[in-house]
């Protein structure tokens, strides 16, 4: 390279920072196979931080499934912990996963969590030939015979979309936690195969992952776990309004490498928060029934540590963990 090029190179380098923009391609992990809810967040997300232009490059989406989200987080911890141009999905499962202690040993201060903007309902769904009309017929059958139904989820055992039945049926009055049968799968997209091809009676998950097939007919919703219906999706019951004193709402956000400056940290905070405010993201949110919710910064960090006591103290009390 002759000098005029190093200088020209030197320039667009230096122009890039100038202008607030990545001089290299930033990379969204998602820490599932492609399909679920994770996979649906980095590629949203990714896909306005490039229209919006606070990006200088697409973003470059690495589904890295397993261990419900732990091969990424501690692949984040140890092999990628200054790196700025890194963001990575995240989301009530994370949260989830670490109050459970099921990252091996991981914990919720070695990364920096940068925020949520978009709150995903709860929902509970079946075949659409299923004999479940209601999520009453649901809760009596495994009340009566708690090895007739089986559960898919997008989460490990043990993880929030295992929690998401559990809550309603201890709410049933139902205490038998263990006798639950729950296949937990690699993100949601595997965990509503199951369920329409007939492997399992019930698919336990997000309003994202499954907005497309409850559209198309191939699943009914049985129950949206949250205060009033979803915006969009307003035939679907409430837990709530069919007696259930049940919400869950998984939030989903970003989490970034915890050796990175604070002014990159601040940097992809105004970035996610410059996305939350959009038109482009409202419309996402509305097509895919994500309900709002925006908590960004560094008081995201405080909250997150006290879902994570909260969550430990409720995986306690309904047998999950010791």
């Amino acid at each position: 390279m002759n000098k005029t090029s190093i200088r020209t190179a030197l320039g667009g380098a230096v122009l890039a920072m100038t202008l607030g923009g990545n001089a290299y391609a930033t990379e969204c992990i998602a820490p599932a196979d492609a399909g679920g809810g994770w996979d649906f967040t980095c590629r949203q997300i990714g896909k306005l931080l490039y229209d919006l232009k606070l990006v200088d490059q697409p973003v470059q989406v690495t589904n890295m499934a397993g261990a419900g989200g732990g091969v990424a987080y501690t692949h984040v911890v140890t092999k990628r912990n200054e790196d700025a141009d890194l963001i990575v999905a995240a989301s009530s499962a994370t949260t989830t996963r670490l109050a459970q202690n099921a990252y091996a040993g991981m914990t919720a201060d070695q990364v920096r969590f940068v925020g949520a903007i978009g709150g995903d309902p709860g929902v509970i769904v079946v075949a659409k030939d299923s004999p479940f009309q209601t999520l009453g017929d649901l809760v009596e059958a495994i009340k009566a015979d708690p090895a007739s139904v089986t559960f898919a989820g997008g989460s490990a055992a043990g993880g929030f979309d295992h929690l998401k039945p559990l809550m309603v049926l201890k709410a049933a009055g139902f205490t038998d936690f263990a006798s639950v049968k729950y296949i937990g799968l690699d993100g949601g997209a595997e965990a509503i195969t199951q369920t329409i091809g007939g492997f399992t009676q019930a698919m336990t998950g997000d309003m994202s992952e499954i907005s497309g097939f409850i559209k198309s007919g191939d699943v009914r919703a049985l129950a949206v776990l949250t205060a009033e219906p979803v915006p969009g999706f307003e035939e679907i019951p409430t837990a709530k309004s069919q007696g259930f004193d049940v919400e869950v709402v998984n939030w989903r956000g970003l989490y970034v490498p915890k050796g990175i400056s604070d002014e990159a940290f601040n940097g992809w905070a105004e970035k996610l928060q410059t996305v939350a405010d959009s038109a482009e993201w409202k419309q996402i949110m509305a097509d895919n029934g994500l309900a709002p919710f925006t908590k960004v910064g560094g008081d995201f960090q405080g909250w997150i540590d006290g879902v994570v006591a909260d969550t430990t103290q409720l995986s306690k009390d309904i047998g999950v963990i010791q």
